[in-house]
């Protein structure tokens, strides 16, 4: 999942903030008891995140996808003191270590649960007004996600879609080396899409597997 050369991520790592001890403790237990634990955001990535969160100070944020819930928990340490936020997971098997590993913070009482399929739950939430949107789900949705919380998304707030560079996949000499990867021509699609919608500006950093930041106008 790692774009960046091990050498050069470790010396990022060491140089910014520690992870914190309840975090510790989400990534050893994701790498323990889940299958695909790569998907964790992880100690970076968290620290991006909670950086974005504390800058932008939102009162309301929406996560597509929750996991284990390491990156709800960094991007709920921006949120004000009335803040929530709002976060949508399909797979209900991981409730119980999802509310295990709540209880191990002080942002909690801040998360908002909400489990089955994030297209249908999108446009029925109440909030209208979001800070920040972070898209970390299933790929092939990740535009119609993007479509669909677009207009519940404040002037001046983010959107965060993660896993954008896909292992490399989606640039190189020769665009045409992936023809036959659904998934990286997929991902490829939402990056130009993007690139090219004038409502929004947006860069890609090229963290972990890649977050694509947008920032509507």
């Amino acid at each position: 999942m790692e774009i960046l050369p091990d050498d050069l991520q470790e010396y990022l790592d060491n140089h910014c903030d520690p992870e914190p001890e309840a975090l510790q403790t989400i990534n050893r237990e994701t790498y323990l008891k889940v299958l695909r634990p790569h998907m964790l955001s992880g100690h970076y990535q968290g620290r991006v995140l909670s950086f974005l969160s504390k800058m932008m100070q939102p009162r309301r944020i929406l996560e597509i996808g929750t996991f284990t819930g390491y990156a709800t928990i960094c991007l709920a340490e921006g949120l004000t003191d009335d803040g929530i936020i709002h976060t949508i997971e399909v797979n209900r098997e991981l409730e119980e270590m999802l509310n295990s590993h709540f209880k191990l913070t002080n942002v909690g009482k801040k998360i908002k649960q909400c489990f089955g399929e994030a297209a249908a739950i999108i446009p029925a939430l109440d909030e209208d007004n979001f800070d920040i949107v972070f898209i970390d789900a299933d790929k092939k949705n990740n535009y119609l996600y993007f479509e669909l919380v677009f207009e519940k998304v404040r002037p001046g707030g983010l959107i965060i879609i993660d896993n954008v560079l896909w292992k490399g996949k989606v640039y190189g000499a020769d665009p045409d080396s992936h023809r036959g990867d659904a998934d990286t021509q997929v991902i490829r699609k939402l990056n130009d899409q993007v690139a090219a919608d004038t409502r929004v500006e947006k860069l890609i950093l090229p963290i972990r597997d890649g977050l694509l930041i947008i920032r509507k106008k």
